[in-house]
This record gives structure tokens, C-alpha cells and sequence, in this order.
């Protein structure tokens, strides 16, 4: 398409004229081996409250939007340079109360539309690399949330390490989000508290490290100054046990303190996250234990920043002070039936002994995803997903049932 093919050209052009100062000799790896993709999402979410006497029997919304991301590769010179930059854009067609997707404007209605943009610089020596702007990391302290409409972003400075063979060093600070609901970068505060009570950033270091070809250990050290201080330690296994068949074990823990001023009071959360998965061919079956231990929630960021590090982590938490619980799953991959594309994944949850003060509460979650994606044609890659929650919570919360439509397509320009 010449419209393609003008964009591309501009660009490239521009990365060319002004690729950091380098000669024009070392900039041909950061020219040709950049990428610029647009992806595309329709998004629906309805929310149903089922119990009677519920402030609002319904909430949901309807939108469209638009995530652009170029990325380049790196300059020839001993220390390589490279820039990436985003811009995203959502328009609402439809809102109905507040499910905490969208921001809202001053009168507590969903915005017609909202966006945000950024720029990452990029620097890389030998197996040493420096990001200091907007990132989307999948670190067990920091997760994007990729959820609802528009992606969660963070802006810091992270360097990451390889130089020694199987392990990974990472490390920075993360003094921004911008989250699902809003269009602009905020300072971090614990979620449930309020603005006034942030932090000057989230510092974190950690290391990876694979012991085996099949075990491999994590362990990081975060602070948010001034509200809380987190360590995680992980480990995973993976065992071939013959006959197509594969296991995957989990062991993932916790320990959360209040720290420095203790802006949000005190902070007394361990967790423990354990889970098993079982895969033999298009099937996979797997099994979770969870518990929370202290008097407090698990900590995460303003914005509901999620915890995929929780294997419970769901359409809920399961994170509530005290809190034990049990998922079991099952996913299946139909290209083993013949038809590529389509798979399916439910998984039951179940959450007991919550500690709500006077009395003790309980929960319960079942899940549904089918997702489709087409494998050929002039629309290769689109796909097309449903999602069903059914939310059950006893001594607190609202039942709910809750259904996302989901249309994507990601268009790469070169």
C-alpha cells in the first residue's frame, strides 16, 4: 500500500537524521532492524450483579483502541544506542457506571476518549543493557496490565544483565504509571490509600538464575519508599516425564513489610503461591495452592496494578488478609483436533478463611476463555475472544456475573 510504504519511508528517514548524532555508517543496524506495528482492539466488558439490593445492577463499556510501537535496533558504535516510542489512543462508544477501566472526568462519567505517548532510550554493551523511559516490564515487583483497553505503562530506569551465562541481573527504579484507568503518569501509592500519600519511586533489584536446564531460581528486593518493602523468592521446575507428557512446579514467596514513614500504616503480608501443571498434547491440566499470612492485604499499586506472580490471581485477587485458596484449570489447544487457532481454558477458584475482623468471609470464581485466531488470508492474526467470570463473595463483596468480547489484530508495517 503506498500509504504504508510513505509511512515507512518517513520514519526510517527520521530515525536516520536523527539517530543520536552516530555517523551514518552506525546507524544501518538501527534503521534495519526496527519494527513499527499498530495493534487494534475492540474491547466489551458487562458486568452483571446478581444478588438483589446492589447499587448498580449493571456496569460495563464498549471501546476501540489503538496501540502504535516502533522500536529500533541498535547503532554500530562500542556502545550501541536505540529508541523506542509509543502512542496509545482509545475512544469510547459506550459506558455504563464505573468498572475501573476508563478514566473518569469530573463529573464521575467515563471520558470520550483518552491516550497517552512516550519515548524509551535504549543503550546496550556487550551483554549489559540500560532502558530509561517507558517500559511494560514482567518482573515479580513490577507487572503490566494488559487486561483492559489501553496497556499499563511505567517510566524508569532498568538495567538488565547477561554477561554471565544463565543468569540475569536486574535492577532500577520505577517512578511512574500510567494505569488502565487514566491517561496520565502518577507517583506510586499503595492501592486502597489515596494520592496524597505517594512515594518518590519503586527501587528493585533481583537476579535469575537457571541452576539446571530444568531448574531455575528468582530473587528480588523491592521497596517503595516510604510504604513498603517486598522480597519475592521463586523457583521452577520443569520435568519431561516421557510418553509426551510434561510437568511444570512452581514455588513462589512473598514477604511484605511497611517501610521508612510508613505512609499507609503498617504492612504485615507473607504469601505463598505453589502450583502444579500437567500437559501432555493439546491438553493441560493444572492445580494451585495459595495463602495469604499476617494481618494485612498482599500490597500492590494505585491504578490495580495486577500480581500474575499470585497463581490465584484472576477476575479477583485472592490476596485478602489471611486468605487460603485452591484453583484447579484446564486449557486445550484444538491444532491437535485439526484446528489451528482455537483454544479454550476454565479454571475454578476457591477462596476460604478471609479475615474480615468480626467474622470471617469466602469467595469463589469460575472462569471461561475461548479464543480464536485465524491462521491465513488477508486477515491472518486476527482474533476473536470470549471471556466469562462467575464471582461469588460471602460476608463482603457482590456476586457477579461478568462477560468480555474481545476482537484484536496487530498490523506490522515492516
Amino acid at each position: 500500500m503506498f500509504y504504508q510504504s510513505l509511512l515507512a519511508r518517513a520514519i526510517r528517514g527520521a530515525c536516520v537524521l536523527g539517530a543520536l548524532g552516530a555517523p551514518l555508517a552506525a546507524q544501518a543496524d538501527f534503521v534495519d532492524d526496527s519494527h513499527l506495528k499498530l495493534d487494534l482492539r475492540n474491547y466489551y466488558l458487562h458486568r452483571n450483579f446478581t444478588e438483589s439490593g446492589a447499587p448498580e445492577s449493571r456496569i460495563g463499556n464498549w471501546s476501540q483502541g489503538f496501540d502504535l510501537q516502533f522500536a529500533s535496533g541498535y547503532t554500530d558504535t562500542p556502545i550501541q544506542f536505540g529508541l523506542d516510542l509509543n502512542a496509545q489512543f482509545a475512544y469510547v462508544m459506550d459506558s455504563q457506571g464505573n468498572d475501573g477501566s476508563l478514566p473518569l472526568d469530573s463529573d464521575g462519567e467515563a471520558v470520550d476518549n483518552y491516550s497517552r505517548a512516550g519515548a524509551t532510550l535504549k543503550m546496550k554493551y556487550s551483554k549489559t543493557e540500560l532502558k530509561v523511559g517507558d517500559m511494560r516490564p514482567q518482573l515479580p515487583i513490577a507487572f503490566h496490565d494488559p487486561s483492559r483497553q489501553l496497556d499499563t505503562i511505567y517510566q524508569g530506569a532498568v538495567v538488565e544483565s547477561k554477561e554471565i551465562d544463565g543468569l540475569t541481573l536486574t535492577g532500577g527504579r520505577f517512578w511512574s504509571a500510567v494505569t488502565r484507568e487514566s491517561s496520565d503518569h502518577e507517583k506510586f501509592y499503595k492501592y486502597g490509600s489515596t494520592d496524597d500519600l505517594d512515594s518518590d519511586g519503586l527501587d528493585f533489584a533481583g537476579a535469575t538464575y537457571d541452576i539446571t536446564r530444568s531448574l531455575q531460581a528468582s530473587y528480588f528486593h523491592a521497596v517503595m519508599n516510604d510504604i513498603y518493602r517486598q522480597q519475592y523468592l521463586g523457583l521452577v521446575h520443569r520435568a519431561d516425564l516421557g510418553n509426551g507428557y510434561g510437568l511444570r512446579t512452581d514455588v513462589r514467596w512473598f514477604d511484605n513489610e511497611e517501610q521508612g514513614d510508613a505512609l499507609n500504616g503498617e504492612i504485615d503480608n507473607r504469601a505463598l503461591s505453589t502450583g502444579i501443571a500437567l500437559t501432555k498434547g493439546g491438553h493441560k491440566v493444572s492445580l494451585v495452592y495459595q495463602r495469604m499470612y499476617g494481618e494485612s492485604m498482599f500490597p500492590t499499586p494505585n491504578g490495580y496494578i495486577p500480581q500474575f506472580y499470585l497463581l490465584n490471581w484472576a477476575n479477583q485477587p485472592f490476596m485478602r488478609p489471611k486468605e487460603r485458596s485452591v484453583g484447579i484449570g484446564y486449557a486445550y489447544d484444538f491444532a491437535d483436533l485439526g484446528i489451528p487457532g482455537l483454544t479454550f481454558n476454565t479454571r475454578y477458584i476457591r477462596g476460604t478463611d478471609i479475615d474480615l475482623g468480626a467474622t470471617t468471609g469466602s469467595e469463589n470464581e469460575r472462569d471461561i476463555a475461548v479464543r480464536y485466531v485465524l491462521q491465513d488470508g488477508a486477515l491472518k492474526g486476527l482474533a476473536f475472544e470470549w471471556k466469562n467470570y462467575h464471582v461469588q463473595q460471602h460476608n463482603f463483596g457482590s456476586d457477579f456475573v461478568e462477560n468480555r468480547l474481545i476482537t484484536s489484530y496487530t498490523w506490522n508495517f515492516w
